[in-house]
């Protein structure tokens, strides 16, 4: 138990840094911004002294965790480390090889393999990042993580199709999988992405019956509700988009009515907190996104409307 939950902070770690790594944020803190410039001049220095010597001993550990590999190749615990140094020293092609042993070797691990898929598709390897998508879906076909960043990558290579062609397999494999490993493939979550991809490729009404489909199969669930409200408010059907739109705000958690409520009221709705699973609870979606949006892997955050809007759309994981 216990090295499973350091496995589980190991790889939540990792994902976060890659986060970083993938918005390029700044490790160095802004000091002493209104301050002289021969203050500024020394802080500065400071910190790019701290910056460097900070970057030197990543780069040393590095070099013993890899010290270690050439000993053993398999030693999850190096690799795991390696990872997390090559994430934080911001060098993304270099967290592929131990991506790509940590999946084999962890399989069940699913994030190691949407992770791995991140990196290639960051480094231009569009056909890599497909095949490592893929290898979690033929383990983890409901995994909606990969799902979504598949989705994603068929979107950019402008295959919209292909992307609803596995949307729909992966419906047609739910009640199968589901009566197997009772859980494995949210069917609501699948209808929420296909509902989008028919959106941003202006198919309203097809949008409208995925919501629908998924609105059957959970009717708790506020997202679908959102969604096809978003959707009516885009055909100009206004009377049913706004009776849906109090429906979702009624269904929603907290942190979500007052952004429906700003959608209501045809106002731009302010940052969203992390959108929630597919259980439509509080924890925190798989990349942080807005309610619906697909996951951002070349700019995480992204908050595009399934309907080509500016509005946030409600098919996350």
């Amino acid at each position: 138990m216990t090295e499973k939950k350091n496995n589980r902070w190991i790889v939540n770690t990792v994902m976060i840094l890659g986060l970083i790594a993938f918005l390029g944020f700044s490790l160095i803190p802004f000091i002493g911004a209104f301050q002289g410039s021969s203050r500024q001049a020394e802080t500065a220095a400071t910190a790019q002294a701290n910056a460097q010597a900070q970057k030197t001993e990543l780069e040393a550990q590095a070099k013993g965790y890899e010290l270690v590999l050439q000993r053993e190749p398999d030693n999850q615990t190096a690799l795991r480390g390696l990872l997390e140094i090559r994430l934080q020293l911001q060098d993304i092609p270099g967290v592929i090889a131990p991506l790509e042993k940590l999946s084999k070797l962890q399989p069940e691990e699913a994030r190691y393999g949407v992770l791995l898929a991140q990196a290639k598709q960051y480094t231009g390897d569009t056909e890599g990042a497909a095949q490592a998508y893929r290898a979690v879906l033929n383990t983890h076909p409901g995994n909606a993580d990969a799902l979504q960043g598949l989705v994603k990558l068929l979107l950019d290579q402008n295959r919209p199709e292909a992307a609803i062609g596995l949307l729909q397999d992966t419906l047609q494999l739910a009640n199968q999988a589901n009566q197997l490993q009772p859980g494995s493939i949210d069917t609501v979550s699948v209808h929420l992405i296909l509902g989008q991809v028919y959106a941003e490729q202006k198919r309203l009404d097809e949008a409208i019956a995925a919501y629908d489909a998924a609105i059957m199969a959970n009717d708790q669930d506020f997202r679908p509700v959102l969604a096809k409200a978003i959707v009516l408010k885009e055909k100009n059907q206004t009377s049913e988009a706004e009776t849906l739109f109090a429906k979702a705000a009624t269904l929603a958690p907290a942190q979500y009515k007052d952004q429906i409520n700003q959608l209501v009221r045809g106002e731009t709705p302010n940052a969203a907190p992390a959108a929630p699973n597919a259980a439509a609870d509080d924890t925190p979606g798989p990349a942080g996104n807005v309610p619906g949006s697909l996951p951002a892997i070349e700019s995480p955050g992204d908050t595009s409307s399934p309907a080509g809007s500016s509005e946030p759309s409600p098919a996350q994981n």
